[in-house]
């Protein structure tokens, strides 16, 4: 038997791994804590179930390996018999029985026995080796090297078994026959029924059945404590994570209050500007608009002026040359007086309507000048808002300046200390900062929603607590009744072993007929650790009180407790190796972890070379966090699969 393939969804700290075997030597390379004893526990348990008994130990092995927070646990194992046959097993380790698969990927689970405890024996039908057998022989590793004596004998008992001739003495099986009847009548067997010891099984088997239920209640109780610290671990998740959203919106939103602010400063800036460029146009506008008040006249009044004055002047010489010649020409003296007398009339005239002119003149300067003040005070005080306004603007643009980076640095810090006070609560992708109001409303809703969700989850399980904690309080009474029980079948085991020990003597004497197997046994772990030690031991006797004992090199025999650790893992490697050959007709792979952490340089060569000459026709699967196994291969020129476990 070969296995081929291992497939692992998700199996204790292993998850979405696969493994692919060879025939002859396979070695599983990985560091310390990388997996190596994990795939060996998955394959076992995928051949035989996984228990939920912690038997002594402080963890089950479903308890142990179960993947916290995986809905997966799960993996395929893919093998193949001695006569080419190929199977596949998937197991759902949360349910008892697996599912097995033909070559045609047929599910054939149902053709093999369903052990109400044990589950589906499919790998037992198939190979003849049942758990305790298979890890206590075919599998050996640094903590577990040593056999107990109780498993020796079962051992032994199982080779003598397979190679006993079956072959039994009249007169003994005679007396075995008359006492097995009287055990029959007086206690019962496992096949009567309707005897004492029936009916007691019965009963006891009912109250272990409802202690079973009680357990499963224990466990489901164990389970809804677990979910319950899950739920709570996920409602404190979501609260930080929505009291992050909070703390990072209402800054948001102070951001958002501010930037109005400074929004507004900058409007005010704005209407500023524009009352500005107003203004400015209303000093554009007077100026157009008084275009004639605001320009100098006076060299036009000068002008004004001067061309009366010639014109006076003209009429004045024009009308003394007519006084002359009037003089001259006529005779009439009263003519020429009054028109004598039209010069200085005139000369008056001209002066006084200069004078008035003139003082014409400057009431229109007057006025004029009035105007233009009263123009200019109005561009001045239009002048004097701009600048006030400008003035404004100017300490508006300060202040909207020291407000923006003033409120950068304190944002930029809020934002620093909020992310600081929640990197180790929340998850480092979801600190995320540069979000909108829009964003951060719609994920509070939702984990809102998935906070309640999961309360209303809580609330139901603290329920279904109080619903499963009355079903326990029947555990005491059940156990009170099976002690009584117990107590009972005790007695008639009593008597059983009283019977039994009558056909110990008869046994005794067929143990005679199956002394072949001893000497048989001892003589294959002699050859084997011969191999093994090359040549230092030689002759190694199982003892039934003692255990091993080996023959030193001076002739002594010691109990191999006393040797030293290296020796001890050799022998009783040599112990487990000579066994291989008769648990089955498969030739089963050997599983080897860590089982030469004590071997020098010397003993581990030995052990690799004996193991790939004698086991060449077995498959062997060796886990180690060391290079020593593969170099040493190497220097024999000893092909072998490897897989690195850093590398899958």
């Amino acid at each position: 038997m070969k296995i081929k393939q291992l497939k692992i969804n998700s199996y204790g700290k292993l998850k979405d791994k696969e493994l692919e075997l060879e025939n002859g030597i396979n070695i599983v390379e990985g560091k310390n804590e990388s997996g190596k004893s994990t795939i060996f526990h998955f394959i076992v348990n995928s051949f035989y179930g996984i228990s939920k008994n912690k038997k002594g130990k402080e963890y089950s092995d479903f308890e142990k390996y179960k993947p916290w927070g995986e809905e997966e646990f799960s993996g395929k194992v893919v093998y193949e018999l001695d006569n080419g046959e190929s199977f596949e097993v998937f197991r759902d380790f949360k349910k008892k029985n697996p599912k097995i698969f033909n070559e045609n990927k047929e599910d054939i689970s149902k053709l093999f026995n369903i052990d109400k405890n044990k589950g589906n024996e499919f790998f037992y039908e198939q190979t003849k080796v049942d758990e305790s057998l298979f890890l206590s022989t075919l599998v050996v590793n640094q903590q577990e090297v040593k056999l107990e004596k109780t498993e020796q004998n079962m051992l032994v008992q199982k080779i003598a078994n397979l190679v006993g001739t079956g072959e039994d003495n009249v007169s003994y099986q005679r007396a075995i026959d008359r006492i097995n009847r009287r055990q029959l009548n007086e206690i019962g067997t496992e096949r009567s029924r309707e005897k004492p010891i029936n009916k007691l099984m019965d009963e006891i088997e009912k109250l272990e059945n409802e202690k079973q239920e009680l357990g499963r209640y224990e466990d489901l109780k164990y389970q809804m404590e677990e979910n319950k610290i899950e739920l709570n671990t996920q409602i404190e998740k979501l609260e930080n994570e929505n009291n992050y959203l909070k703390e990072l919106k209402l800054l948001i939103e102070n951001e958002k209050i501010e930037n109005e602010k400074i929004k507004l400063q900058e409007n005010i800036k704005n209407e500023n500007l524009e009352k500005i460029n107003q203004l400015k146009n209303e000093i554009e506008k007077i100026k157009n608009n008084n275009k004639n008040i605001l320009e100098n006249n006076l060299e036009k009044n000068k002008k004004i002026k001067n061309k009366i004055n010639k014109k006076i002047i003209y009429v004045f010489i024009l009308l003394l040359i007519i006084s002359i010649l009037q003089f001259i020409f006529i005779k009439n003296n009263i003519f020429k007086y009054i028109f004598l007398l039209t010069l200085p009339m005139y000369l008056i005239f001209s002066l006084l309507f200069l004078k008035n002119k003139k003082n014409k003149i400057k009431k229109l300067e007057k006025n004029k000048k009035i105007e233009e003040e009263k123009i200019n005070l109005e561009m001045n005080n239009i002048n004097s808002q701009i600048i006030l306004l400008e003035k404004n603007n100017s300490e508006l643009e300060k202040e909207i300046n020291k407000l923006k980076n003033n409120f950068n640095l304190k944002m930029n810090l809020e934002k620093e200390k909020i992310k600081n006070k929640y990197l180790n609560k929340i998850e480092k992708n979801k600190l995320e900062e540069n979000m909108t109001l829009e964003k951060i409303n719609l994920q509070i809703e939702n984990i809102q929603n998935e906070i309640n969700h999961e309360k209303i989850e809580l609330h139901t399980l603290e329920i279904d607590k109080q619903n499963v904690e009355p079903k326990l309080d029947n555990l005491a009474k059940i156990e009170e009744e099976l002690v009584n029980h117990k107590e009972e079948m005790s007695t008639l085991k009593n008597l059983e072993q009283s019977m039994n020990l009558a056909k110990e003597v008869l046994n005794s004497a067929y143990e005679k007929m199956r002394t072949s197997v001893t000497p048989k046994f001892t003589q294959n772990l002699s050859e084997t650790i011969t191999h093994i030690t090359n040549g230092k031991y030689t002759n190694v006797v199982f003892h039934n009180e003692e255990g091993l004992i080996v023959e030193l090199e001076n002739g002594n025999y010691e109990p191999v407790s006393k040797l030293s650790v290296g020796t001890i893992d050799q022998l009783y490697l040599s112990l487990r190796l000579s066994m291989v050959e008769e648990l089955s007709e498969e030739k089963m792979p050997i599983i080897l972890d860590e089982a030469f952490a004590y071997y020098d340089t010397q003993r581990l060569k030995n052990i690799l070379n004996y193991l790939a000459n004698k086991y060449r026709d077995r498959q062997i699967i060796l886990f180690t966090c060391t290079q020593r196994e593969k170099e040493i291969l190497n220097a024999f020129n000893i092909s072998y699969h490897l897989i690195d476990l850093q590398k899958i």
